[in-house]
Parts: C-alpha cells; sequence; structure tokens
C-alpha cells in the first residue's frame, strides 16, 4: 500500500513500453477530478452515438409538432440484408406501428458512421437522417420540424 491510501496518483512508475509490436494497450484516460465533467474517458462507441440519437431527439421532440403522432426510435448495428442486395445498405428504416398510431424509426449506427469521417460529420448525418424519416412519418417538410438555427 502506498502514501495515499492505495489510490494512485501520478505517471506509472517505470518506462512505458509497446510490447510485442501491438501498440498502445488500455484505456488511453481515465476520469479524474480534472476530467471535463461533460465528457466521459470510458464511453463506448456504441454509447455515444446512442447518446447523440437522444439529444437529437430530444431537441425535436422538445420543439416539434404538438400533434404528430409519437415515433418510437431503436438502434441497431447493421440491417439484415437479403442475400444479393447490390443496392447502397440503408442507415435507417421507418415503419409505422401494428395496431397503435406512431411510427417506429430504426437507425443502423454501423453504416452512419462508416460514411462520417469525423465528429461533427456524424452529428449532421444523424440529424439529416432523422428529419428526413420524422418528415416522411408526420408529412411535414424537414425545415418545419428542425429547431435549429
Amino acid at each position: 500500500m502506498d502514501v495515499f491510501g492505495g489510490h494512485v496518483h501520478g505517471p506509472r512508475p517505470g518506462r512505458s513500453r509497446d510490447r510485442r509490436g501491438r501498440g498502445a494497450r488500455g484505456p488511453m484516460s481515465l476520469p479524474g477530478p480534472l476530467s471535463p465533467r461533460r465528457i466521459r474517458a470510458d464511453r463506448s462507441r456504441r454509447a455515444a452515438f446512442d447518446h447523440l440519437v437522444a439529444d437529437v431527439m430530444r431537441a425535436i421532440i422538445e420543439r416539434g409538432p404538438r400533434s404528430a403522432p409519437p415515433v418510437e426510435v431503436a438502434v441497431e448495428e447493421a440491417p439484415l440484408l437479403p442475400e444479393g442486395w447490390a443496392d447502397e445498405v440503408p442507415a435507417s428504416s421507418i415503419h409505422p406501428l401494428g395496431s397503435a398510431p406512431g411510427h417506429r424509426l430504426v437507425l443502423y449506427r454501423l453504416p452512419i458512421t462508416t460514411r462520417s469521417r469525423s465528429g461533427a460529420e456524424l452529428e449532421e448525418n444523424v440529424w439529416d437522417i432523422v428529419l428526413l424519416r420524422l418528415s416522411e412519418a408526420w408529412e411535414l417538410p424537414p425545415e418545419d420540424i428542425d429547431p435549429r438555427p
């Protein structure tokens, strides 16, 4: 046990090395007292994408039309495509709910993220896809739904 009661402070003693040429391993940063509160160091890509979609939907629903039917949102990794599929892989799909009024919007994470080169472009693509699909479901132009200035 160390002087700090078992808590590690500062860099690890000794030399950092790249064993067997595989590159750095383990977490690149750990949350701590100097980490920004809004950035989580331990969030996976999947969780970060889920939070991005939730933030986009929250912004649209808060300022969207009150009389619009409800929309369920789901995020999946990739669509299941039939054999021999030759078209572009879809980034999303929207389907009416069975007996209840409303729609189910499914966003496919991998096709969206592979089409984006940066975090800003990923956010813009998610906004565009969600606005396009909601405009189809609510039968409104996307400009009327978009809460961004």
